[in-house]
């Protein structure tokens, strides 16, 4: 009973790692006998045939939207920054097996700010302040609306201080039954009369 405590406590949360909590599992409680194929030793887990159910994950008979293009677009006022979360959101659709379809930076704004440095007098002595913005477009093609999801979630998650996120969804719909027959077939004959001059 201590022995199962103890291993369950190893193996759960504490500081040593897994494979040093089964080595002196195996040493001091457990001696090597055939009856134990059951079990594993050196995960932290234990083999069981009971049906496991994860209560967070949800099954509907909705069908999945599709998004012909998902556009991030990340702004902030330190380049380094835009630059090395633009590399993780790179890695993490990767990951995902998301196609990134382009990476834009559009044109930095620049916002200035002129001040008198003194108060009532001297007009002549001023100070420009400037804050600049950077920005980072990254578009990805082809996404279901759950791996949209996901990706959208882990992304903003992540997201770095002073910066902000936009995103823009271009969803795929199928085509309107008024519209699928052409116009012209529906349209009654006119005739053409030919002009004498």
């Amino acid at each position: 009973m201590a022995a199962g405590c103890l291993w369950r406590r190893l193996c759960q949360g504490s500081a040593f790692p897994v494979n040093y909590a089964s080595r002196i599992m195996q040493k001091r409680c457990f001696p090597l006998n055939s009856n134990l194929l059951g079990a594993r030793l050196a995960g932290s887990s234990v083999d069981t045939q009971e049906a496991k159910t994860n209560p967070l994950v949800s099954l509907s008979d909705e069908p999945e939207t599709l998004y012909k293009r998902l556009s991030i677009l990340v702004k902030g006022h330190d380049q380094a920054v835009l630059d090395s979360y633009e590399s993780f959101a790179v890695l993490a659709a990767k990951e995902l097996g998301i196609s990134v379809e382009n990476i834009h930076k559009p044109p930095r704004k620049i916002d200035r700010l002129t001040l008198l440095k003194s108060v009532h007098i001297y007009k002549k002595h001023r100070v420009q302040y400037e804050m600049r913005t950077h920005y980072m477009c990254l578009e990805l093609k082809y996404l279901t609306s759950s791996t949209a999801a996901v990706y959208l979630e882990y992304v903003q998650r992540n997201l770095p201080e002073g910066v902000a996120m936009e995103v823009r969804k271009t969803e795929i719909e199928k085509i309107p039954e008024h519209i699928r027959e052409p116009v012209w077939d529906t349209l009654p004959q006119v005739e053409e009369t030919e002009v004498k001059s």
